[in-house]
């Protein structure tokens, strides 16, 4: 029966296929809203979160002159007077801990990098210890990694990034080559694998060197940020209390006294991350709260002049037997129906939506199937409520008046 009902309600649709589409453009709007702005924040937040985890890594937090994030105007001028970090302090760290299983101090600054005639600005610069090589961000898909031997002698050695190989060298091999870094030399010993980039910016623009040769070029005291890794994932919570014990300790840091300093893991900053998109989401719902809105009520209202149009068929389809039940699951069927075919057609321009903007823009897109179902669902669920009432109003339809209706 409900096949029939189904094949009954398309052969309505296109029959009026004009009245049909202009009925259901607020459903397609809707569910096309809803798979492209689900498609670029699934995109977006996987894009993010592989940055983040690059950066920080899954299983290690850092330590920070500044927080992540400062939410007042006394809390950004208290953190503008902090201490830098310093190697001393993550001595004293390492030296408190026995949770902690490597620290890697690295500083970070722009300079200048040149290969014969190829001259790269604006490239970033890090110092790191020797303890760099515990660290899964820190890779070299070609050639090695600086050895802590040539890290802690401060040896003019330097594991590039992809971007900047790619963009001295082209083709060519860069393993062995001599580079200058801020007009010093520097023999090239790897080059990373390549990390992509966020919103359009690389993530592979930079070179790792010794953080001596770092202060020779750019000071004697780097603010420094510390990559800490715990012996184990879940000794993560104990070398982080520990880790700010330990700087409270060598700072002289008073109960009362705030801490001067910010540390975090990739769970923090995804959080201020999903914290910031909040927002988004709230505004995609209200936007497509209102196109359903809109389109349920066009549902209804074309429903209730279909019921109208064809309250003769109603009155001789009872007549002939057919119950209250049945009218109410014709009338019903069809406005399910005639949502669903908006909704399935919103999932479609959604998705080619979605991949237009990618192709154009530096978001990238996921589709996920959950947003598919959703979009659907959603349509199906407007067509069921905003169809009810004209199909209980043609379920009550008098036969014998419904047969006299001109």
């Amino acid at each position: 029966m409900i096949l029939e009902a189904v094949a009954l309600a398309l052969g309505a649709i296109w029959a009026n296929r004009l009245r049909s589409f202009m009925t259901v453009l607020g459903n397609i709007v809707a569910v096309t809203s809803i798979v492209t702005v689900v498609s670029l924040i699934q995109g977006v937040n996987s894009m993010v979160a592989d940055a983040i985890l690059t950066d920080v890594g899954a299983d290690a937090f850092t330590i920070q002159r500044v927080p992540p994030v400062t939410r007042t105007e006394d809390e950004e001028e208290r953190v503008r007077s902090n201490p830098i970090i310093t190697i001393e302090e993550a001595d004293a760290i390492r030296a408190f801990s026995p949770a902690i299983d490597a620290i890697a101090g690295q500083a970070q600054r722009r300079g200048t990098i040149a290969y014969r005639d190829q001259v790269l600005d604006n490239i970033q610069i890090q110092g790191v210890t020797s303890d760099y090589v515990e660290f899964a961000v820190f890779d070299a898909e070609r050639g090695r990694m600086m050895t802590p031997f040539e890290v802690d002698r401060n040896r003019s050695v330097v594991l590039l990034g992809w971007d900047v190989a790619e963009q001295l060298f082209g083709d060519a091999t860069p393993l062995e080559k001599v580079i200058r870094i801020q007009g010093a030399p520097f023999r090239v010993v790897g080059v990373s694998a390549r990390k992509g980039g966020i919103f359009g910016a690389s993530l592979d623009g930079y070179a790792v060197i010794p953080l001596g040769a770092h202060m020779q070029l750019f000071g004697a005291r780097p603010s420094l940020s510390l990559l800490v890794k715990p012996r184990s994932p879940a000794f993560l919570p104990t070398a982080m209390d520990d880790a700010v014990v330990a700087l409270r300790t060598a700072r002289r840091l008073n109960a009362t006294e705030p801490d001067n300093f910010g540390i975090y893991t990739s769970d923090t900053l995804l959080g201020l991350y999903e914290q910031a998109t909040t927002g988004i989401f709230a505004v995609l719902v209200g936007v497509v709260s209102l196109s359903l809105l809109v389109g349920g009520i066009v549902i209804m209202n074309i429903m209730l002049m279909v019921v109208t149009e064809r309250t003769r068929e109603i009155g001789l389809r009872k007549a002939v037997g057919a119950r209250r039940t049945d009218i109410l699951l014709q009338v019903l069927t069809e406005s399910i129906t005639l949502s669903a075919v908006g909704g399935l057609a919103g999932i479609a321009l959604g998705f080619l939506a979605a991949q237009g903007l990618a192709a154009a823009t530096p978001l990238p897109a996921r589709l996920e199937p959950w947003s598919v179902a959703l979009g659907l669902g959603v349509t199906m669920v407007v067509g069921l409520c905003f169809g009810a009432f004209p199909a209980a109003r043609a379920a009550r339809l008098d036969p014998i008046e419904a047969l006299r209706r001109e």
